[in-house]
């Protein structure tokens, strides 16, 4: 493995064609185990810059060393990590605490401050990315991320079976163990004594995000002429009538959590065993297009977990729910 980042550490320096004279070879210090490659680079003249690599086979964020690069002092050293295949979340760690980085498909960020920086992304992987421990996109696993990111929940130490049954119904120990297993190794979230809790929520919230199954939901587009507040007087009673199966989502729940947020349709998640007395209620029909009512019947009722709920009007999905939603909706705008 070493020998082929050597390899594809040549080749990306090799590709600098001012960059002359440099070197690649192992790390002359067995004493300093954490870094095994060393480059030295020539510029301006005699002036010499190092880059001490350090390489792993599959790295975690968690395992990361997480040591700040000193930036007080040209002459210190490029710290860079190198992998055969290094994950968005693991180059985010890297950039973050001030390391460079490289994987063998020639994906770079190798930033050498007041003398160069080199980077290239895109390139599909070379070498087969491990398997995560745990499937984002799931229903089971998105019920323990919304659990971690909901704003009422900030700051909570967690164990297992706390998790376990914030989740319910239908989430295992062993699943919330599985899960929980992963978010560590991603250093999404920490140990602790008593437990654990969230580390990084932004970076868990775009994981989520970018993983998240809107197309799972089945979208029902309706019309109704109710407008205005009488619509949403009609559907105030619904919430206790459904046990809070239904909620105000995507661009209308934003509408209310942001309320720079405008645009005509009313969107609601509507479980699919109170369809009949939500299309009775708002007096709406299906149709093929022309809706001003957009139903999605969710395909986990996790969607409703810790719905903000407001006396004079139904309730609306919560800020992280809401986010993911919209996201992904804009197909449905169409």
């Amino acid at each position: 493995m070493e020998k082929a980042l050597a390899a594809k550490l040549r080749e990306l320096l090799g590709s600098v064609r001012w960059l002359k004279d440099w070197t690649v070879e192992r790390h002359p210090s067995p004493s300093d185990s954490r870094f095994d490659l060393q480059a030295t680079l020539p510029v301006q003249g005699a002036k010499m810059v190092n880059l001490l690599i350090q390489c792993k086979a599959d790295p975690r964020p968690s395992q990361f060393p997480y040591t700040k690069v000193p930036r007080d002092s040209e002459s210190s050293p490029a710290l860079v990590f190198a992998a055969p295949y290094i994950s968005p979340n693991m180059a985010r760690t890297c950039e973050e605490n001030g390391w460079s980085w490289f994987d063998l498909a020639g994906n770079c960020r190798i930033d050498v401050p007041g003398v160069f920086l080199l980077e290239r992304k895109g390139n599909e992987p070379v070498h087969e990315p491990p398997r995560p421990s745990a499937n984002l996109s799931t229903p089971q696993s998105a019920r323990v991320i919304r659990a971690l990111l909901v704003p009422e929940n900030a700051g909570r130490t967690w164990t297992q079976r706390d998790m376990q049954v914030h989740c319910q119904p239908n989430v295992s120990l062993g699943l919330v163990n599985k899960v929980v297993r992963h978010l560590r190794d991603e250093a999404f979230i920490e140990s602790t004594d008593d437990g654990f809790r969230l580390r990084d929520p932004l970076k868990l919230l775009f994981a989520w995000r970018d993983a998240y199954r809107f197309d799972r939901h089945q979208p029902r587009r309706y019309f109704t002429l109710m407008k205005g507040p009488a619509l949403r007087e009609a559907l105030v009673p619904l919430e206790s009538a459904t046990g809070g199966q239904i909620a105000y989502c995507a661009f209308t729940a934003a509408d209310f959590q942001a309320p720079h947020v405008r645009q005509p349709k009313t969107w609601l998640f509507v479980d699919a065993e109170w369809e009949e007395e939500y299309a009775a209620a708002t007096q709406a029909k299906l149709v093929d297009s022309g809706e001003n009512l957009m139903a999605l019947l969710p395909n986990d009722p996790g969607v409703f977990y810790s719905s903000e709920s407001k006396g004079e009007r139904l309730a609306c999905t919560n800020p992280v729910q809401t986010y993911v939603d919209l996201w992904h909706c804009g197909d449905l705008q169409q």
